[in-house]
């Protein structure tokens, strides 16, 4: 199962990076958002820095996906690490 999961994940990056999107019906969609150029802060310097466009992966889940989720009845707290659950 292992080796099919790093497949898997290695062709959304692949894709992805290529530009193209996903999409898994009753999961969700693998996308790239186009972020603006802006002007950023080296706050320890106090200098103004141009960031410039880019693009971010991003994953939008399915409305099939998001109702199953909220259908849990008992919301359990993740335990933390060395916190027994």
């Amino acid at each position: 199962m292992l080796v099919t999961l790093e497949t898997m994940f290695k062709e959304v990056k692949d894709t992805l990076s290529a530009g193209e999107n996903i999409y898994i019906r009753g999961f969700g969609s693998f996308i790239t958002k186009k972020r603006a150029a802006k002007i950023g802060r080296n706050i320890k310097k106090n200098i103004a820095v141009h960031i410039p466009e880019h693009y971010i992966p991003a994953f939008k889940p399915a409305k099939e996906f998001v109702a199953e989720v909220k259908k849990l009845k008992e919301v359990k707290p993740d335990a933390g690490p060395g916190e027994d659950a």
